[in-house]
């Protein structure tokens, strides 16, 4: 009987623990989104409605790394405006997305982030994005209503950041 009541309880607690550990992998999962660059075209009519700040980065860029907090800190500013939007689109290869993970964790990333997977292609997709674009990051398109109305090849430092978003709101 008394074996019977810890089998029982110890049921319970694997499913409760179970339930932790897929708790925990969603929300990882659900920080990083791997898209390919058609899927891109897509999250951009999507927020037409919005001022969308579009950041292409790497972990392995450091100027990217660098920009991260006032990109961080600047949505933080902005995300309760329903005419804002701020993504960020990662370039590293998809095989390393649990370092990519690992990275969003670290620098509290806030914001959606997607990795492309489509990175055989990028001398296709690149001049979609803009057509002086070298393909160099980071790398920032500013769009409204589906139409980029910015772009910047280049980092970014929080007064222009700032400065941009606030102009086009």
């Amino acid at each position: 009987m008394v074996k019977r009541f810890y089998a029982i309880i110890f049921f319970i607690l694997s499913l409760g623990i179970g339930k932790a550990q897929k708790l925990a992998s969603t929300d990882s999962i659900k920080n990083i989104k791997v898209i390919a660059f058609s899927d891109l075209k897509e999250i951009i009519k999507k927020n037409d409605d919005k001022l969308l700040v579009v950041n292409f980065w790497a972990t392995w860029c450091m100027p990217c790394v660098m920009e991260i907090p006032t990109f961080m800190k600047i949505n933080e500013k902005y995300k309760n405006n329903v005419g804002y939007k701020m993504v960020l689109i990662n370039l590293n290869q998809v095989e390393n997305i649990e370092f990519v993970k690992k990275f969003i964790k670290k620098y509290s990333i806030s914001t959606e982030v997607y990795l492309i997977n489509d990175l055989k292609n990028i001398e296709e997709w690149i001049p979609s994005i803009d057509p002086s674009w070298a393909g160099s990051i980071p790398a920032t398109a500013f769009y409204k209503k589906s139409i980029k109305i910015l772009f910047k090849e280049r980092s970014l430092n929080e007064k222009e950041l700032d400065s941009i978003i606030n102009q086009n709101l």
